[in-house]
């Protein structure tokens, strides 16, 4: 089945409803929701596109972006969405990777991503701004408003992720049909969507967490989604009230609960809060359910993988954790030599499911490094179970300390350093060292009044983990540098400490 028949039979029987309210006042009916995906899917059916072709998308998040995705997966294509902080460098990657058939970009960018694109063999650029302009909306206006969706294998491809590329070279994540569809109905039972439930949606569309978390989930449920450009916490605040979940990066609830005006009343209407993409503090766990009177459901997924677990929605919710196994899906921590972990052992995280990529595009020989004999993908991240079966995220096997021989794992000592009073977040890597061959290197960011010096940190630190674990040097600096979903590029703070 076709991912969007999925939802199509989900919409509410009252497609005059509203299907996405935008933060100015703009609705979308169901039906606008139908039409406008059939618009589009006869437009791009119409380019005599070869099978599996690929629809790649860099464009600001708007209502219609969302039915550029819908519409593609509709017509029987691969959708391929591209962070809109990405230059000419970054899309000549993609474009020549992936080598999209269609090119859709924001109009203002028009001039140069046409150039990468036709150089990079696309047939079509289109163009579509968040304010409803642009060339595809004005070829897809005379367009019919009927489009029977495409019958497609659960196997066939909908989406191409890259992975978000913290380290090395983005790899293109081969998400099927039965993939999203699967994670999406476990995650829809898992999360307890009901009727009535409105989604304030502040992500963005070119992520998983966004695109297919998010908005699958309000897809599934026919639930209203209030559509915001981006994460302003002024803007939140004031749609809070209209909206029963909200879902977020860890940066976002740390920006609510900066605001001297969010507490309970503005989350009195609200079921559910859902943290993801990146590790979530258990200061910023703990202040938000003292603030509101809600406990965050931290989640745990991949570009690879979709989600893979998840806290509980009924039972306890354990910060610094991202929960259990979902439904349906096997997750195992192993040692380096395939034995499974004993509870609260640390090894590598190795996950199987429905919801588990196909592969890499156009990299069968990484593909199949990455999957045991067993059918395992490994996801390259650290952690451990505790002996209630909640999963704890220690860190990715690439940011693994070697040191003198010794393995030390960062989120250890980030914990560690993240409960001394003036810190405000920490990240800890390692760096070429003549003696050592790594140097364990903390990068701090402290509260602006802060008096502590590295020799204080250092002190601190010998007093409470092994010597080995110790940094070498304690660096602060303003604030981690992060990708697009909020997670810290450690791959910069190497090279800009590596002379340290």
């Amino acid at each position: 089945m076709n991912l969007y028949t999925l939802f199509e039979v989900r919409f509410p029987q009252d497609r005059t409803a509203c299907s996405i309210e935008t933060h100015d006042g703009l609705y979308y009916s169901w039906n606008d929701l139908d039409r406008a995906t059939a618009k589009i899917a006869n437009l791009l059916a119409g380019l005599d596109l070869p099978p599996g072709a690929r629809i790649a998308a860099q464009v600001d998040k708007s209502p219609e972006a969302l039915m550029l995705y819908l519409a593609t997966i509709r017509a029987g294509f691969v959708y391929l969405p591209l962070n809109t902080a990405y230059r000419a460098a970054e899309m000549r990657y993609f474009i020549d990777d992936a080598k999209p058939s269609v090119v859709v970009c924001a109009p203002q960018n028009f001039g140069w991503v046409s150039q990468i694109a036709f150089a990079g063999g696309a047939r079509h650029v289109f163009t579509l701004g968040d304010d409803r302009s642009g060339s595809l909306l004005v070829r897809a206006t005379h367009q019919s408003n009927s489009f029977a969706t495409v019958d497609k294998d659960p196997d066939d491809l909908a989406a191409i992720l890259y992975t978000s590329g913290t380290t090395g070279r983005s790899k293109g994540a081969m998400l099927t049909h039965r993939n999203l569809a699967s994670n999406a109905e476990v995650l829809h039972d898992a999360w307890r969507w009901q009727a009535g439930d409105v989604l304030l949606h502040a992500l963005p569309l070119f992520h998983v967490h966004g695109l297919f978390v998010a908005s699958h989930g309000a897809l599934l449920n026919g639930s209203k989604m209030i559509f915001l450009p981006k994460f302003d916490s002024a803007d939140v605040i004031r749609l809070l009230p209209r909206a029963t979940v909200f879902m977020g990066v860890p940066t976002y609830y740390v920006r609510l609960l900066a605001e001297p005006q969010f507490g309970r009343d503005a989350c009195a209407g609200m079921r559910l809060f859902v943290s993801g993409s990146a590790p979530l503090l258990t200061d910023t766990f703990s202040e938000f359910a003292q603030r509101t009177g809600h406990t965050i459901l931290e989640r745990y997924g991949m570009s690879e993988t979709t989600m893979l677990t998840s806290n509980p929605y009924d039972g306890e919710r354990i910060g610094g954790t991202v929960g259990l196994p979902l439904p349906g899906v096997s997750v195992r921590v192993v040692k380096s030599g395939g034995a499974l972990c004993a509870p609260e052992e640390i090894g590598d995280i190795q996950v199987k499911g429905p919801n588990v990529f196909k592969g890499y595009w156009d990299m069968p020989e990484k593909t199949a490094e990455e999957f045991t004999q067993d059918g395992y993908f490994k996801t390259g991240d650290v952690g451990k179970f505790d002996v209630q079966g909640y999963l704890s995220i220690v860190g990715r096997s690439k940011d693994l300390i070697i040191t003198g021989g010794y393995n030390v794992y960062p989120k250890e000592i980030e914990a560690v350093i993240d409960d001394i009073d003036s810190v405000v977040e920490s990240a800890v890597v390692g760096v070429p060292h003549p003696d050592f061959g790594e140097a364990v290197t903390a990068v701090v960011v402290v509260q602006p009044d802060s008096t502590l010096s590295e020799a204080d940190m250092l002190a601190y630190l010998k007093e409470r983990i092994a010597n080995f674990k110790v940094p070498k040097r304690v660096h602060f600096v303003p604030d981690l540098p992060r990708n697009a979903m909020g997670k810290v590029q450690k791959n910069v703070l190497r090279e800009q400490f590596a002379g340290g």
